[in-house]
């Protein structure tokens, strides 16, 4: 079959999809949302470019000129219970276009949100929202985020202008005047750094968002994640394009991402990273903190209840522990992603034990899932206090990814080469948990970061990749120039000892003492579904 027959619609109504979908055929992200929508869930309606189209550059040119993907954009149009249209000016739909690979690659290929939205649909959505504060906050993050993926511009062009105007304060605390000077800033900022101005035709905007949404599969961090994962260079990447909905509407509107159980222990609750009046992005870049799922269930309880039902449903049709993530529109969910979660070795064989104890699946499936799981690999290592007195911390964190290192302190890649060359263990110190650190952090035994989210890309891929991860040290502060950092009042340099104990959360100067202790109970549950233990015995 020929890429110009790989085009897939989900939660559009009309007859049944042809081509019939497959995860290798339209992406593993669009095939779940497929698969969302098919068990009732809500999901915002979507139009898929399927894999075949990133088979080679001509293709990928062809699939971002609108003969390709016109009649995807108008079968979503025909589908939704409203009347809006992309590039009207009175009703404007706006749009996000999304990358998802037949395997899951978190972080490693773009996103852009809030597609068709330009000074003429500006006063459309203003209309239909009647919140200006939306409005202007999405159109400058169009400006901000086209201008790094789509023109390949430095986003710290964009940073600034934003901590001049805010004068340190949260971006979501800005009022829609100062948004509205800020998106002038941006578009400003844009034509001189690009040569060219923001486009303002919508269909432009999408184009150019699929092609480099396109583009990115042969992105560098994507190029050596696939690299590390042994994952083919043909697989490609499916293009979702997705009717938007707004996290950043207000007090009852925000983004999360989450996971089913706990991604470290295998603990049987939900482990969710929420930021109200916020989009996506703001939790999955590494560039932002979070909160916990208490704020919502607080706020929202409701809209919480929800999203705990939904994620169970999708834990007993999929048979796995899930990542998910979501969007609150004005107190209503979206969920607009999940897939099998990845998690520490610990949780692995805890995960797998308990849902097969739950039904959820086969002795045999968790022996398949267990495999090569013994003592050695779900040994856990813990800080020793030294002569009985508990250590003091340096600073605390939100712990990623469990384990204790200890290594060499590193700012950036040539400092991480440099120490490992000299045979030292090294511990990599960043402002923003970035999935671009990807080369990086496979040198380092942990990562340490001033912003981020648990759930933010690059401490999804560090725990896949066993590495410790503490994220949001609000007291960390990073001197590149000097190449130093500060922990409260202490200071370290580069090359100075660090510790991170991701199991409690908690930063030390200098090595720190440790034990393994062996999960008897969790081995004992695996010596049973071996064969090799009593009946009944487990814990």
């Amino acid at each position: 079959m020929s890429a110009d027959d790989e085009l897939f619609l989900i939660g559009c109504g009309g007859p049944a999809p042809s081509p019939a979908p497959s995860a290798e055929r339209m992406g593993f992200k669009a095939w779940n949302l497929a698969r969302m929508a098919a068990l009732g869930l809500p999901v915002p309606p979507a139009f898929v470019l399927g894999t075949a189209w990133c088979a080679d550059p001509e293709r990928r040119r062809r699939a971002s000129l609108p003969a390709t993907w016109e009649p995807g954009l108008r079968a979503l149009q025909a589908g939704l219970a409203s009347p809006l249209q992309f590039g009207d000016a009175r009703g404007p739909l706006l749009l996000s276009v999304r990358s998802g690979a037949p395997v899951s690659m978190p972080g490693m290929m773009e996103t852009l949100l809030n597609i068709g939205l330009c000074d003429a649909t500006v006063p459309g959505l203003l209309r239909l929202t009647g919140q200006p504060r939306l409005v202007w906050d999405a159109y400058r993050r169009l400006v901000a985020s086209y201008g790094e993926v789509v023109a390949g511009l430095d986003a710290a062009l964009f940073e600034a202008p934003a901590a001049g105007l805010g004068a340190q304060r949260d971006e979501r605390d800005l009022d829609f005047a100062e948004l509205r000077e800020l998106t002038r800033q941006h578009l400003k900022a844009f034509a001189q750094a690009a040569g060219r101005p923001f486009p303002q035709d919508p269909r432009q905007q999408l184009a150019e968002a699929i092609g480099a949404v396109l583009a990115s599969w042969q992105a560098p961090k994507a190029v050596e994640y696939r690299r590390l994962h042994r994952l083919p260079d043909t697989l490609g990447t499916a293009v979702t394009v997705q009717t938007m909905v707004f996290g950043n509407a207000g007090g009852r509107s925000g983004a999360g991402v989450g996971f089913t159980r706990d991604p470290s222990s295998g603990e049987p609750e939900p482990w969710v990273d929420f930021l109200f009046n916020a989009q996506g992005e703001d939790v999955v870049s590494g560039r932002r903190s979070a909160q916990g799922h208490e704020a919502l269930a607080n706020v929202l309880p409701d809209c919480w209840a929800q999203l705990v039902q939904a994620t169970h449903t999708l834990e007993q049709q999929l048979g796995d522990m899930q990542d998910f993530e979501f969007t609150v529109q004005e107190g209503t969910l979206y969920l607009l992603q999940t897939r099998s979660g990845k998690r520490s070795a610990y949780a692995t064989a805890r995960i797998a034990l308990d849902m097969l104890d739950q039904g959820l699946i086969s002795a045999e499936e968790a022996l398949r899932r267990t495999a090569g799981l013994g003592p050695e690999q779900l040994s856990q290592r813990r800080v020793l206090a030294a002569d009985g007195q508990a250590l003091a911390p340096a600073a605390l964190a939100a712990s990623a990814s469990p384990g204790v290192v200890s290594g060499a302190l590193a700012l950036d890649e040539a400092a991480a080469r440099s120490l490992v060359a000299q045979g030292r263990p090294v511990v990599l110190v960043r402002r923003d948990a970035e999935t671009s650190d990807i080369a990086t952090l496979e040198l380092a035994g942990g990562l340490l970061t001033q912003r981020g989210a648990r759930t933010s890309h690059a401490a999804v891929v560090a725990r896949q990749m066993g590495k410790v991860c503490l994220v949001g040290c609000e007291t960390l502060q990073i001197d590149l120039a000097a190449r130093r950092i500060q922990l409260g009042p202490l200071t370290l340099h580069e090359g100075d000892t660090l510790s991170l104990d991701g199991h409690q959360g908690q930063v030390y100067a200098g090595a720190v003492q440790t034990r393994d202790e062996l999960p008897q109970a969790l081995l004992q549950r695996l010596d049973t579904l071996r064969g090799a233990g009593k009946p009944g015995a487990g814990g």
